[in-house]
């Protein structure tokens, strides 16, 4: 029988703060109208100081054991999809390696935006391959809330903090990941962009007037590229799991933009109940967001057994990614 890897537990976590359309309304020149018929936002979490990536990955991490049944001290390997670490050094792997008292597992971060926690996925797919024993956590966790230049009316009502984990096993059932595809497009890494805090870019005077510790964003040129890149690996996914768009059970995309979740839908041809969607009450988590919205779709009994499941990115860059698997 194939050896295959599977998800065998998610669990994700948020911050408690919340802020809402309404709120930013008395922040900047804004409306929940043009917030929420715009982007199909709602609300976010926001974390306040204290709480960093690192505590969000770790309180999504626990979850994600306790319904797979595997113990810290069992993992393999820790892989974390961040684009918002608590520092650069150590990753945030190795923070949330401590905190679990994960003592046997190696530990990485990987930086693919948006797309992180697919590509984390992606890397603990073939390690599991390799050997099937091998228990891995995947995660994608964020605190895009200090990366957000809250002046910019552009930016600021999309991006949010919070967490997503999945235990990644071996499976000798039916169930588990078909299909992998990861692309990127280094040619127009400026369109989505964070310039300042890296080495290229030196923290100074100039460089916080300029706001270049922020995420730069040019919306319409990013919704451009997303929307085609998405299309492009939705059906190269499926076709490399031998799907057809009717046989697939559910979409869980990326939550950047509800336009661009629309897009999908109607260029796939599916119907809404196929397709699962919370942007409305997280916002952008950029690499939480499809591990919160795979949490949210398990707990709530949105996915069953054998049921056929399409995961796909999109981010800065640019990097865009799809998994397909069996439930």
């Amino acid at each position: 029988m194939t050896i295959r890897s599977k998800i065998a537990g998610t669990g994700s976590c948020v911050p408690e703060q919340v802020l809402t359309n309404k709120d930013l309304e008395s922040m900047i020149d804004t409306s929940d109208e043009w917030i929420t018929t715009r982007t199909g936002i709602r609300q976010r979490h926001i974390a306040p100081q204290g709480q960093n990536n690192s505590d969000l990955a770790a309180e999504a991490s626990m979850a994600a054991l306790s319904m797979a049944g595997v113990d810290a001290s069992e993992l393999d390997l820790i892989i974390v999809g961040t684009l918002t670490p608590d520092m650069p050094m150590p990753s945030v792997a190795c923070l949330v390696q401590r905190r679990l008292g994960a003592t046997n597992a190696g530990a990485f971060d990987v930086a693919a935006t948006c797309s992180g926690f697919l590509y984390s996925l992606s890397i603990a797919d073939k390690f599991i391959k390799e050997d099937p024993s091998r228990k891995i956590l995947a995660i994608g966790s964020e605190v895009l809330s200090r990366r957000t230049n809250w002046d910019d009316r552009t930016t600021c009502v999309l991006f949010a903090d919070g967490a997503g984990a999945a235990v990644v096993t071996g499976s000798q059932d039916e169930s588990g990941i078909l299909s992998t595809c990861l692309h990127a497009d280094g040619s127009v890494w400026d369109l989505l962009t964070i310039r300042g805090l890296g080495t290229a870019y030196p923290v100074d005077q100039e460089l916080l007037s300029k706001g270049w510790q922020y995420i730069e964003m040019k919306g319409k040129d990013v919704f451009k590229h997303a929307v085609k890149a998405l299309e492009s690996v939705a059906h190269e996914s499926m076709a490399k799991a031998g799907w057809s768009n009717d046989d697939l059970d559910l979409l869980i995309a990326h939550q950047a933009n509800i336009r661009i979740l629309d897009f999908l839908r109607e260029r796939l041809n599916l119907p809404k109940e196929k397709v699962f969607i919370n942007i409305d009450k997280y916002g952008n988590t950029s690499a939480a967001s499809i591990p919160i919205a795979l949490d949210e779709a398990n707990r709530s009994g949105k996915l069953k057994k054998g049921d056929n499941v399409l995961l796909i990115s999109f981010g800065g860059g640019f990097t865009w990614a799809g998994v397909t698997m069996r439930w």
